[in-house]
């Protein structure tokens, strides 16, 4: 794109679109939350450009985990959905002690590198206990796909969770 600077002068302008922020050099990484081992794919950072946050495990996670790894019993048979997932973490490990998991992401890219990790896990040792875990894309607010959730998933879920989340008030008009 070239836009007139001055009288006669052109300059150019660089426009990036979302590829230009995306790294896909996940790499396996190994968590331990008490008994409970999880490898998966992900970057050690990310661009928060095109809210590709996703990509990585933060802090909040981890500390979700280690609480629900050392209460475990409130998980037992449960149903959950879990908003935001990211890389798949928290749902993940929720799989091994719940009936069904449902992990959510609005990014194309994180939703990618989340399919990769249930993919990982249901070829893993603990297979069995992942075979009730899928992803839902879900961009918050958008009815279409909350309905189509709704709609799936008719039962409800008996948990809802989210690490590292949050709502800005701009995306929604009440």
């Amino acid at each position: 794109m070239r836009q007139m600077k001055g009288e006669g002068e052109e300059e150019d302008i660089v426009c990036l679109d979302e590829s230009f922020f995306i790294d896909d050099n996940y790499q396996l990484t190994t968590f331990t939350f008490g008994s409970q081992v999880i490898e998966l794919l992900c970057l050690q950072s990310a661009s928060t450009d095109f809210d590709l946050t996703g990509q990585l495990v933060w802090p909040g996670a981890m500390l979700l985990n280690d609480y629900l790894s050392k209460n475990a019993e409130l998980l037992q048979g449960c149903t959950v959905l879990e908003l935001g997932s990211g890389v798949g973490i928290t749902g993940i490990l929720c799989s091994r002690f719940c009936s069904k998991v449902v992990l959510t992401d609005h990014n194309e890219e994180v939703l990618k590198i989340l399919k990769k990790n249930i993919e990982l896990h249901a070829s893993s040792e603990n297979s069995k206990c992942c075979s009730g875990l899928v992803a839902e894309k879900l961009e918050w607010g958008n009815s279409e796909q909350i309905g189509h959730i709704l709609q799936t998933y008719s039962d409800g879920f008996d948990l809802i969770l989210g690490a590292d989340i949050y709502i800005h008030n701009s995306c929604f008009c009440l």
